[in-house]
């Protein structure tokens, strides 16, 4: 080698990234025309780890600290590069630097609805939002199945790959799990707990450690949430039973009770009216009776006495139990006796 190469040799004695960026997770150390120096220096950060490459392969992993590189710290490239000989000269190797710092406040969401099998619906097609955040947990993995020899990956380029996992791993723990879609829909955090944990698992194949999942809205595409809303209201009307019904005409009947007091006339049209008293006091009886219905026919109603007579009778029994004044009594007497004499 000439005196001019020698001189224009450039040896590389600490290797370090100060991550300048932000959503770098995986940065080379540039090293065209470059050469590592025996002996020099590693410094990995915390939240850092470092991959050594030769010729594709990976030599070593270095965990955060600072790191000596000499024929003892990097046995495989010294069987690489004969350093067993002891020779003093550099060796080229590439080095990789990868964030393990955690990605929070990522979105996630479903663009074109994902379709599902639900135990109650069959097929269906759903959209989901959410927040996640991972991290770089196996820089090696990370490194063979993702980044690659690129100088620099960062997390939109990790995130697009991503989001294709986390659609099809969604779908296939939504429609594989026991779970109802509306009990997932009513309740997120149980949704969000059926699909981390297959997500983790797809995530782990990759180097990536999914560290938070979280849903944050859940939707029907707009003409299958309007068919559920009609089977929902179909239903709500369906759960009337014959007690409820019963019930019901219980409660209309007694409502309209104090509405009678307030027709014209008030309680003195008893007399004129008694017959279509009676048949009010006939709806009552039934409907309170409305509970019995279903087990014993009702008995047959007498026929009602229309004679001033049973009027009168019937006069002097609502005096008898309270239900009119006497005033009331004494006008209503006088009408039907004068219709008597008359």
């Amino acid at each position: 080698m000439s005196l001019g190469s020698f001189i224009k040799k450039q040896f590389i004695d600490v290797l370090q990234w100060n991550e300048e960026t932000e959503g770098v997770l995986a940065w080379r150390f540039p090293m065209q025309d470059f050469e590592i120096q025996n002996g020099a220096i590693l410094n990995v950060r915390e939240s850092q780890v470092a991959v050594f490459v030769n010729e594709g392969t990976i030599a070593d992993v270095f965990a955060p600290g600072t790191h000596k590189l000499t024929t003892q710290t990097l046995p495989v490239l010294t069987n690489l590069r004969n350093w067993d000989k002891f020779f003093d000269s550099p060796f080229k190797s590439d080095v990789y630097f990868f964030s393990t710092r955690v990605q929070t406040g990522r979105k996630w969401g479903t663009p074109q609805p994902i379709t599902i099998r639900d135990k109650d619906f069959d097929m269906i097609r759903v959209r989901a939002f959410g927040m996640y955040s991972y991290r770089v947990a196996d820089a090696r993995k990370f490194f063979t199945e993702i980044s690659g020899t690129r100088e620099v990956y960062t997390r939109d380029d990790v995130e697009d790959q991503l989001r294709g996992i986390m659609l099809a791993t969604m779908a296939t723990s939504l429609g594989g799990s026991n779970v109802a879609f509306l009990d997932m829909a009513a309740n997120q955090a149980l949704m969000a707990q059926q699909v981390k944990g297959d997500l983790a698992t797809a995530f782990a194949r990759y180097g990536v450690g999914l560290d938070e999942f979280n849903v944050a809205s859940v939707s029907l595409p707009e003409e299958l949430q309007a068919a559920l809303d009609e089977r929902i209201g179909a239903g709500m009307k369906g759960s009337l039973s014959a007690d409820k019904m019963g019930g019901f005409t219980q409660f209309q009947v007694a409502s309209s009770i104090p509405l009678a007091a307030q027709n014209e006339g008030g309680l003195a049209g008893i007399g004129a009216g008694l017959g279509a008293g009676v048949a009010v006091g006939q709806a009552m009886a039934q409907g309170m009776s409305g509970a019995f219905a279903q087990t014993a026919a009702p008995a047959p109603a007498a026929a009602p006495d229309d004679s001033v007579e049973g009027r009168l009778q019937k006069l002097k029994g609502l005096l008898d139990k309270g239900l009119i004044s006497a005033a009331d009594y004494d006008s209503t007497k006088a009408e039907l006796l004068k219709k008597l004499i008359g």
